[in-house]
């Protein structure tokens, strides 16, 4: 009873304090669904329902003290069935065995692979000898047509080729990024590429108001590149569009290496300047007409106005999850000026938090919600804790100090976020930061609204060209903070608690009030401390069987220098090894690699020939197969194509009994978007 009665205490005294959490525990909630092994049925949702109503009940019920709890168990059961309610509602057909080919749909989506090969994405799609019910909602190819025939594919064209055809596959290692998941809620049914020409059955309609903006989109971005030719026509396109197809390889690990990459995403800066820019220009035209000023409320005018210009950039940037989830931070900001409330507050980005977890709960486990809020959430707590206290310094150097201070708090607040998904911290993004994105507020987002009044009088190449001086600026500082000694310090991926220990910790330090606070950091010293101590797999085996890695002294040693390169690229980032697949191939000294100090070894045979050569195998041997195994071999564990295809990537630890194997399957687990075969099949 009296640690009931503190409890009690301690929550009364967060009273106005509470609504921060709302989208702390709709995250639990969504976090919960998603982490299951199984699939909710009808029972799970009817009992989230009825807990729902019993604890809506319980909040009226309870004392002042306690009704937070009932609150917060309702909350989180909300966010439990919102989830599942969205991964129903995108249900679509996945494509469940290989197809080779002709494959007809039209063009919704055109970008490029990580290989820098054209992408398209298809709907309306028409596949040889499949039943329309088994047919993929959408289909994404990768061109590889060597001919040179190929149709420059359009906005709502349809098109034809001969394709490879397959599933989205599982995850590279067991907790590794969940492609299938990804692709569930993209609706995306089957991926794969071609090596023939594109064929135009039909041209893009031009009465169809379907696929409009798209056709706008591309319309400009050709336009941009047009005006501004190379990488600096891509960036332009980038921010502008979100058409990244035009921009470099290169200039992309440039912009990775220096930590300057969130200038390419159509994000929170981008809507934030851009929605700050109009704000700030209509209260200045305002305030020049003063029969107007007297009569209106500029700064109600200024809102709806920059609230108009954040909508059409959303259309015309093709309003992807991270441009969804920055128009409605900043809608959020500027509803609240319209209303006369205070425009950047924690209340706001928990609105804005809330407001995404309903619309895609899926976004929660992705790194842009995650680095976007994290942060959102840093820059506004440390703001709002210094507000009222004016350091007694010349306006310039408080302006170098704020955009400094800025830049420091948004890195440390996203760099853990940005090591755990892409495995690498920027030594000197700090500098690039500095030195870039001051040009993006006061110049190219400017110059960008500028081309695009200038537009219907032919006069957009001005404001283009404005924008390339601001970009090519940016693009040069990134080469060369990339170019730098030690620009990237690579980082080991962590165990799947860290990163919601490091959040819960500091929440708590951000939304509690009161000396509790600094138990958040606590929290967050023991969620660092489980990231060094995370092991990374003994072995690690491709869930086609094309590929093995064996960890060593000096690093992963692969069975290949070449083929499986995505999986040997994917291991050797969250091991946290900068090496490529030839230099970690080299690492493979002998023709069964040694497993540690098991006393067991693993050998890996490519193709039917080395297969053939085997005359057996020991019993401390692991044998993996890149093609069926075509005889028995007693005495050893085999893993083939066959075995892995229901068990997908392997990753062995060691353990007391000698090893301990852990399947993608086995993490995954049967869901709506696994796309497991039966294993009785």
């Amino acid at each position: 009873m009296r640690a009931l009665t503190l409890l009690e205490d301690a929550l009364l005294c967060q009273r106005g304090h509470l609504y921060g959490w709302v989208p702390v525990f709709l995250a639990c909630g969504v976090g919960g669904f998603f982490s299951l092994s199984f699939e909710p049925g009808r029972a799970h949702f009817a009992g989230a329902a009825l807990g729902v109503l019993l604890c809506a009940l319980l909040v009226r019920r309870l004392r002042p003290g306690l009704s937070p709890l009932a609150s917060a168990v309702m909350v989180v059961l909300i966010g439990f069935l919102l989830a599942g309610a969205r991964s129903h509602s995108v249900a679509a057909p996945v494509l469940s065995w290989r197809y080779y080919g002709p494959l007809e749909g039209r063009v919704v989506a055109i970008d490029r692979s990580s290989s820098d090969a054209m992408r398209v994405t298809l709907d309306r799609v028409i596949l040889a000898r499949t039943a329309p019910a088994r047919t993929p909602h959408k289909v994404r190819i990768s061109l590889h047509d060597t001919t040179g025939l190929s149709v420059t594919p359009l906005p709502g064209m349809r098109v034809m080729t001969t394709a490879h055809l397959s599933g989205p596959n599982g995850p590279t290692e067991p907790r590794g990024f969940d492609f299938q998941r990804h692709a569930w809620f993209l609706r995306l049914g089957a991926v794969g590429y071609n090596r023939v020409p594109l064929l135009s059955l039909a041209p893009p309609p031009r009465d169809s108001w379907e696929l409009l903006v798209f056709r706008l989109r591309m319309a400009a971005s050709g336009r941009i590149q047009a005006v501004l030719p190379g990488d600096t026509g891509g960036f332009a396109a980038a921010v502008t569009t979100g058409d990244r197809s035009a921009i470099s390889q290169q200039a992309l690990q440039d912009l990775r290496a220096s930590n300057t990459a969130h200038l390419l995403a159509i994000s929170g800066l981008h809507m934030g300047l851009l929605c700050g820019f109009v704000f700030a220009a209509i209260r200045i035209l305002v305030a020049l007409v003063p029969p107007v000023a007297l009569r209106v409320d500029a700064r109600k005018v200024a809102a709806l106005a920059a609230l108009l210009a954040g909508a059409v950039y959303l259309a015309l940037s093709g309003g992807n999850v991270a441009t969804q989830r920055a128009f409605i931070m900043a809608a959020a900001a500027l509803i609240a000026v319209f209303l006369g409330r205070r425009a950047i507050s924690l209340r706001s980005v928990a609105m804005a938090a809330t407001a995404v977890l309903v619309l895609q709960p899926e976004s929660l486990l992705g790194p842009g919600f995650q680095m976007s809020f994290a942060a959102t959430t840093g820059l506004v707590a440390v703001y709002g804790a210094t507000r009222g206290r004016r350091l007694p310094l010349p306006k310039g150097v408080l302006a170098v100090l704020a955009v400094l201070s800025s830049s420091a708090i948004a890195g440390i607040a996203t760099a853990p976020v940005g090591a755990a998904h892409f495995n690498t911290l920027s030594s000197y993004g700090l500098i690039a930061n500095f030195a870039s994105v001051p040009l993006m507020g006061v110049l190219v987002i400017p110059a960008a609204v500028l081309a695009l009044i200038l537009a219907p009088f032919g006069l957009d190449w001005i404001g283009l060209w404005l924008m390339g001086l601001g970009l090519r600026w940016i693009l040069s500082v990134a080469g060369f903070v990339a170019g730098l000694d030690g620009a990237r310090s690579f980082i080991a991926a962590p165990m799947p608690a860290v990163l919601p220990m490091l959040a819960v910790g500091a929440l708590v330090v951000i939304l509690w009030q009161g000396r509790g606070r600094w138990a958040g950091v606590a929290v967050m010293v023991a969620a660092l401390g489980l990231w060094a101590g995370s092991p990374r797999p003994l072995a690690l085996i491709a869930p086609n069987g094309v590929i093995a890695g064996v960890m060593t002294p000096q690093g992963r040693a692969l069975s290949r220098k070449r083929g499986g390169g995505f999986a040997a690229k994917s291991w050797l980032e969250n091991d946290g090894d900068p090496v490529d697949q030839p230099t970690a191939a080299a690492r493979w000294h002998s023709t069964a690699m040694p497993l540690g100090d098991t006393g067991l070894s693993l050998r890996h045979l490519a193709g039917k020939r080395a297969q053939r050569a085997l005359v057996a195998c020991h019993a401390t041997e692991i044998l993996v197969l890149s093609v069926k195994a075509e005889r028995a071999f007693d005495g050893c564990e085999v893993f083939d194509p066959a075995r892995l295809r229901h068990s997908g990537a392997l990753a062995l630890f060691p353990a007391p009994e000698g090893l301990r194997v852990l399947s993608a399957r086995q993490v995954t687990g049967t869901r709506l978007w696994s796309n497991w075969p039966d294993p009785d099949q």
